[in-house]
């Protein structure tokens, strides 16, 4: 769930006017379990909206001022309004939406991460948005108080940066097994099948995906519809080949197949999606 918004307003003045965000890569103690850290704080009035589809990351947003409204799979209502929270996976389309008050710094990390760091079942994270105080305690509180007070993004990433580090010191790696289904997974583009990554690991199959989404969130085969739809979303962006190819490439039955997902996924069909690149 990214923090970049697209402004819906004031079309004379250029988007880089009305907000500002800063990346950072993780440091290599957060290695394999933070993907990157941002700030974002909006600098002017206006409505800012996003789509985001669904990705293999969650977030940790962290806020000093005004809540986004975050709708999954649809149009945020008034009462969709989360400020700090974390959020899990969801296999589908999430609208983001801000109004010119959002200043906050976001984590991103990988499934894998996000389970160590929390130290709870992801699936207690899936498919819903989570406060900062359910899922850090006091310790997030202390943490949203020291970010505010921080005099700017470079003092904020140190600070989040120690803070995330030393809980994934503290806590105990993912069981082997779920890790190494996961990397196949990863690895294969979302084309292993299940059953074979449950033969190999010496389990059934729905003890697999009992363990997979008790630890990742979603089950192996949801995520592999996520990690196939990502895949041929950067075949369509990069590659000139058309829908049909690129659906045998990432192991849909058919062209319509892939339009399917893609409609599940990101609430837009291929081509719309392509054009935005």
């Amino acid at each position: 769930m990214s923090v970049e918004m697209q402004s819906h307003g004031q079309q004379d003045r250029s988007v880089a006017d009305r907000f500002e965000m800063v990346r950072r890569a993780p440091g290599p103690g957060l290695h394999g379990a933070v993907t990157d850290i941002c700030g974002y704080r909006e600098t002017a009035p206006g409505r800012f909206r996003n789509v985001e589809y669904a990705s293999l990351i969650v977030p940790l947003v962290i806020s000093f001022a005004e809540p986004f409204a975050i709708g999954l799979g649809k149009e945020p209502g008034d009462n969709d309004r989360f400020a700090s929270f974390a959020a899990g996976l969801y296999a589908g389309p999430v609208v983001i939406e801000s109004f010119g008050g959002a200043c906050c710094v976001q984590v991103n990390f990988t499934p894998l991460g996000a389970r160590r760091f929390f130290g709870l079942p992801m699936s207690e994270l899936t498919d819903r948005m989570v406060g900062l105080d359910d899922v850090l305690g006091l310790e997030g509180i202390a943490l949203r108080e020291r970010l505010g007070n921080a005099r700017d993004w470079s003092a904020r990433f140190a600070i989040v940066e120690t803070f995330v580090a030393t809980r994934l010191t503290e806590t105990r790696e993912t069981q082997s097994e779920i890790a190494w289904a996961y990397e196949r997974i990863i690895v294969s583009g979302g084309r292993v099948r299940v059953s074979s990554l449950a033969d190999r690991i010496g389990w059934s199959r729905k003890h697999l995906a009992g363990k997979f989404s008790n630890a990742i969130g979603v089950g192996p085969k949801t995520l592999s519809r996520i990690v196939r739809f990502n895949r041929a979303l950067g075949l369509s962006r990069q590659d000139k080949s058309d829908w049909a190819d690129i659906a045998a490439d990432c192991g849909y039955a058919d062209q319509a197949h892939l339009v399917r997902e893609f409609r599940d996924l990101a609430g837009e069909t291929p081509t719309t999606l392509a054009a935005q690149a």
